[in-house]
């Protein structure tokens, strides 16, 4: 099944896009495979919560996965971060998320 979410983009335009929930994807490989920013921008460490390339705030009201220390530790690193700022390559896509809404943080 496919679930419909919203991705702005760091210009401020929002996509809705799908995303399979059978694939095991992240956040963040969506982000890549509609190409919502530039190559080498997003996903830098290929989705080990080692950089914060993928950095992006949760603007709809979903329950998501408690962070890792890994997140956690990063995000306390990383630049431009909110209350609602997830690591996009730790938010694995189910049918849950249908409706989530985020917005890439800008580049640091």
């Amino acid at each position: 099944m496919d679930i419909k979410i919203k991705i702005t983009d760091r210009e401020g335009v929002t996509h809705e896009v799908e995303a399979p929930t059978d694939m095991n994807m992240n956040l963040m490989e969506v982000v890549r495979a509609y190409e919502l920013a530039p190559e080498g921008t997003i996903g830098v460490c290929g989705g080990m919560a080692m950089c914060a390339s993928c950095q992006c705030y949760v603007k709809s009201n979903h329950a998501l996965p408690e962070m890792s220390d890994d997140e956690d530790a990063m995000l306390a690193e990383a630049f431009n971060v909110e209350d609602n700022s997830r690591l996009g390559c730790q938010i694995h896509m189910t049918e849950k998320l249908d409706g989530l809404e985020v917005e890439l943080a800008p580049e640091s």
